[in-house]
């Protein structure tokens, strides 16, 4: 096997990925009260929503160790890529790239790419299917890092919330200021730069908020005709088939993929929550 493509498991892979050898998924933890749980293939949405909605603490969760990323890099795939959640938001990339320091020190030299994604969930699926169509394409190992240090740079990743408590607590928002809103009808319209989670405007309702949010994607996703688009949603399939027509009656993109939030992005987005990069 020429290359191995790793994500923590804040980044979800299109179904016909999920058993693909090329592919890895290294798992947070997550905590939900005394709830301990891996956010690995067992990772139950339904169960996983109904214990934080009963649960009065706040949920966290906790980033892979190094040695965890060193294990996955032990491999005989020549070339090996790690995309991480952001950097802002989870301190997994501090890990990966120390695992990727420790495999080094203890086997040698090996073509090893780590991607702070500055995004997370579908802004991690966009960089790693990118790697994999340009390894597949035949293109060397530093043009590839070099490819996806460039499209991470000019990928752009928003959200609409239900709830961003989870976000708050955790200190997740420090950029935000109060321009937030508390009402419940009120959605506020997320971006975020280099990694850092931003407020872009505020609707009355989700789907004047679902609305805002792709019009922000007209002005600012350079190219947004005949790009791949990701909607990741939480429990919320319409909401995202929703999306999906939108964007298909306002750009002819190259591809629109619909994923389901996995452990820790269920986490952040909680219950209602969707999620945009292209």
């Amino acid at each position: 096997m020429g290359y191995k493509i790793i994500l923590d498991s804040c980044g979800e892979l299109p179904e016909e990925y999920q058993n693909d050898e090329r592919f890895e998924r290294v798992p947070l933890t997550l905590e939900v009260g005394e709830y301990r749980i891996l956010d690995d293939e067992t990772f139950d949405q339904k169960e996983f929503l109904k214990k934080v909605s009963q649960c009065k603490t706040c949920p966290k969760s906790s980033c892979p160790s190094p040695e965890r990323y060193l294990q996955a890099c032990d491999t005989q795939a020549e070339h090996v890529y790690i995309i991480t959640l952001s950097s802002h938001l989870s301190g997994s990339y501090n890990s990966a790239q120390l695992g990727r320091k420790l495999y080094l020190e203890q086997h040698g030299h090996k073509d090893i790419c780590v991607v702070d994604s500055h995004s997370a969930s579908c802004g991690q699926t966009q960089i790693a299917l990118l790697a994999m169509e340009l390894e597949e394409a035949g293109l060397s190992f530093t043009e590839i890092e070099k490819r996806l240090y460039a499209y991470r740079d000019e990928m752009l990743t928003y959200f609409v919330l239900d709830n961003l408590e989870t976000l708050r607590k955790n200190g997740r928002l420090s950029a935000v200021k109060s321009m937030v809103a508390q009402t419940l009808s009120i959605k506020p319209v997320m971006s975020a730069t280099e990694g850092v989670i931003i407020q872009k405007s505020q609707a009355i309702g989700i789907r004047k908020a679902l609305h805002k949010m792709i019009e922000y994607m007209q002005k600012e996703v350079k190219g947004l005709a005949g790009k791949r688009i990701i909607i990741t949603h939480c429990n919320c399939r319409e909401r995202a088939e929703y999306v999906k027509e939108l964007l298909q009656g306002a750009v002819q993109a190259r591809e629109v993929l619909i994923l389901d939030t996995a452990g820790v992005s269920s986490l952040y987005a909680n219950d209602g929550g969707v999620i945009v990069t292209a």
